[in-house]
């Protein structure tokens, strides 16, 4: 993925800690920008240089079975860190299913349905905040609450017709917990469909925790629900890495005091996501793999990474 130049973007400063994963085997890594540019340029030659707080991520990440490519015997050992991650966008894409149950609930009542790429940009804050953003400007609370209704029902029958994980995501998983990395999910989808999602796409993970959102509990970016899988888990914060698509995700990271990873094949854009200065960007699934590989054994750690592929 490009980095674009944006005429109104302030000049891209590389955040502490900041680095680009997007291919298995090869990494090469971009120089900062020249005086003047917004972004690193491609075709300056590669070089490798220290950023700082790297140490730190180091530190809170290095002594657990989930950075090991062993197997079995880590898989028995204490689970030392956790992986949180976001649902729609990340693991699964939900989008054809959300939108055209949106849209069935518009229809129904008499309003205006959008496109897929439109209803994009409504996914990630939950059932509510989406149709307040489908529905016309001024809609009364009472009638949002019926298109939400509606589009609750519809989607609880139609789902499956319109959801799938993203390629890879299963085989990373399983290697996750091959390891003996504790996994976990937390959603602002409503819990039900969260639960349901998550047992039919993947089966054969035995996450430790699936939250999605919950009557009385605070949505992200509210950290509450990364604090209770924390805590169900015995596990500080600092153990935490919280892995998502959108800045939702990286601002509950942040509220919690637990690691920032965004990726890229999601539903945010990629300027977006780095305005909110992540730890990581990841543009495959694969790419996890390799940064767990590498937080606790490499200490220069590139700025940006692309795959010249």
């Amino acid at each position: 993925m490009g980095l674009g130049r944006s005429e109104s973007a302030a000049p891209w400063q590389p955040p502490p800690s900041f680095f680009r994963i997007t291919s298995w085997h090869d990494l090469f890594v971009l120089p900062p920008p020249r005086e003047g540019e917004d972004a690193p340029s491609t075709e300056a030659p590669w070089c490798f240089r220290p950023i700082r707080g790297a140490a730190s991520l180091m530190r809170d990440f290095s002594t657990s079975g989930l950075f090991s490519k062993g197997g079995p015997s880590h898989a028995r050992g204490v689970t030392q860190h956790a992986l949180i991650f976001d649902l729609d966008g990340t693991l699964v894409d939900s989008l054809p299913g959300i939108a055209n149950s949106l849209n069935r609930a518009l229809a129904g009542m008499g309003l205006a349905g959008h496109s897929q790429q439109a209803v994009r940009g409504f996914i990630g804050n939950g059932a509510r905040v989406l149709v307040a953003r489908a529905a016309p400007h001024g809609t009364a609370d009472g009638l949002l609450g019926q298109l939400e209704q509606a589009f609750k029902e519809d989607y609880d029958l139609t789902w499956p017709q319109g959801t799938a994980a993203y390629p890879g995501v299963a085989g990373v998983l399983a290697q996750l917990q091959h390891r003996g990395a504790a996994l976990a999910v937390l959603s602002n989808k409503p819990h039900p469909f969260t639960t349901a999602m998550v047992s039919a796409l993947f089966p054969a993970v035995a996450f430790a925790a699936v939250l999605g959102q919950r009557p009385g509990t605070p949505h992200k970016p509210n950290p509450a629900g990364a604090f209770e899988i924390a805590a169900t888990l015995g596990l500080p914060p600092q153990a935490c890495m919280v892995i998502g698509d959108s800045t939702m995700d990286l601002e509950t990271a942040r509220n919690a005091g637990m690691r920032a990873v965004a990726v890229t094949w999601g539903y945010h854009d990629l300027d977006t996501l780095l305005a909110t200065r992540p730890d990581a960007v990841l543009d495959t699934p694969e790419a996890l793999l390799v940064l767990l590989d590498k937080v606790p054994n490499e200490p220069y750690w590139p700025t940006r990474t692309f795959s010249p592929h």
